[in-house]
């Protein structure tokens, strides 16, 4: 059965605190004020589809993600060959920017839909997968798993939801920066490195089940392994004169992640950025964008990101009808990227002075409206 919206109970909160700034830590005075008033683990409008059509949709299969996988990995050798193959020439040059796209961008969504569990039927194959993918995009493939699931929970509750990129007031530099990846490769490093001495922090302990913080410790110090074979492949071919060439272990590990990632970060910044917060319809926090298809293929298509949270065990390969059958209840969707990005324009430019501000979805006429009482609540006073 799927929540109308006169399904979800609303909590009691004639006699709750006024609520209090955002603070985005997960131990922090909005994540006690979001579990106070019930928003942490709420109950989330879903759009009512037929039991029998919503089974179809979830039905798993390892075809589309076997092809897409395999061409993945192909093109993963193809432009790393070329690259190779050209060093010393301007030609090597778009053999490694798209392999860069494939390790740093088109990681991402891999390591997503095999964290689901939904890529693949078969449970080793997005295991698998996961953990390449993990590898490629620097996190830690047990913490990001719990993580994740947060994520899903809480989707943009402040205080709940480790994921949250745009806070308010909006770090627009950062978030700039973000396109070139060295920063975020840095952090993510410093992370994994964190990890690997044993060590994990508040909000990961906030997160991570007790029974797992071991796990995501060997898996970073596994993740540590394999950087320190590619540091002295290195310095090998340093020591040996190899000269420029002995930049070629970086450009296949590690760095891809800082020069391939713009993708991932262009399309990652499109799912909530400007959108409302504190929420529990995905309508209002979620934004679906209509894609080329290559850009949809390196995505697996979570451009489809309202349906994607309000049904996330829908596998990537079938989210484009799933977007046909809830689109009378959803928003218009975004034309294009570009079109994203000046809608975000506009939203970011009013948080910087009003921090409060969100860009409000409008619904079509056919659709159920959407219910306010949490967000109207949490508005800082």
């Amino acid at each position: 059965m799927t929540a109308t919206m006169t399904d979800i109970p609303v909590p009691d909160t004639a006699a709750a605190d006024p609520p209090p700034a955002r603070d985005y830590s997960l131990t922090g005075p909005s994540s006690r004020y979001a579990q106070e008033i019930g928003l942490a683990a709420a109950e989330w409008y879903h759009t009512d589809i037929p039991r029998k059509v919503m089974k179809e949709l979830m039905q798993r299969t390892d075809g589309p993600a076997l092809r897409d996988t395999a061409i993945w990995i192909a093109a993963h050798v193809i432009f790393a060959a070329g690259g190779i193959y050209f060093w010393g020439s301007w030609l090597a040059v778009p053999f490694w920017l798209a392999y860069g796209v494939m390790y740093g961008s088109a990681c991402d969504s891999r390591w997503h839909e095999c964290g689901h569990g939904t890529a693949f039927r078969t449970g080793w194959m997005n295991d698998v997968v996961y953990n390449i993918a993990s590898f490629q995009v620097i996190r830690n493939p047990v913490a990001w798993r719990w993580s994740h699931a947060r994520h899903h929970t809480d989707t943009y509750i402040v205080g709940r939801d480790p994921e949250i990129s745009f806070m308010r007031p909006p770090a627009v530099f950062r978030l700039i920066l973000a396109f070139f990846g060295v920063r975020d490769a840095i952090e993510s490093f410093r992370i994994i490195a964190r990890h690997a001495a044993g060590n994990l922090s508040d909000d990961e302990k906030d997160y991570i089940p007790e029974s797992e913080r071991d796990k995501a410790i060997n898996a970073a110090r596994m993740h540590m392994v394999i950087y320190g074979i590619a540091a002295i492949a290195t310095l090998i071919m340093l020591a040996t004169g190899q000269g420029w060439a002995s930049a070629i272990p970086f450009l296949l590990i590690g760095g891809p992640r800082i020069y391939g990632c713009w993708h991932m970060v262009m399309t990652g910044l499109l799912q909530h950025g400007g959108l409302a917060d504190n929420v529990i319809d995905h309508r209002l926090n979620s934004r679906t964008v209509y894609m080329n298809p290559i850009s949809r293929w390196i995505y697996w298509n979570m451009n489809y990101h309202i349906e994607h949270h309000m049904f996330p065990m829908v596998p990537y390969h079938a989210l484009p009808r799933l977007h046909e059958l809830v689109k009378d209840d959803y928003p218009p969707p975004n034309p294009s990227v570009l079109e994203g990005y000046k809608e975000m324009y506009r939203a970011v430019k009013q948080q910087l002075k009003e921090p409060e501000y969100y860009l409000r979805r409008e619904l079509p006429t056919t659709a159920k409206p959407y219910r306010d009482e949490f967000h109207n609540l949490f508005v800082t006073r």
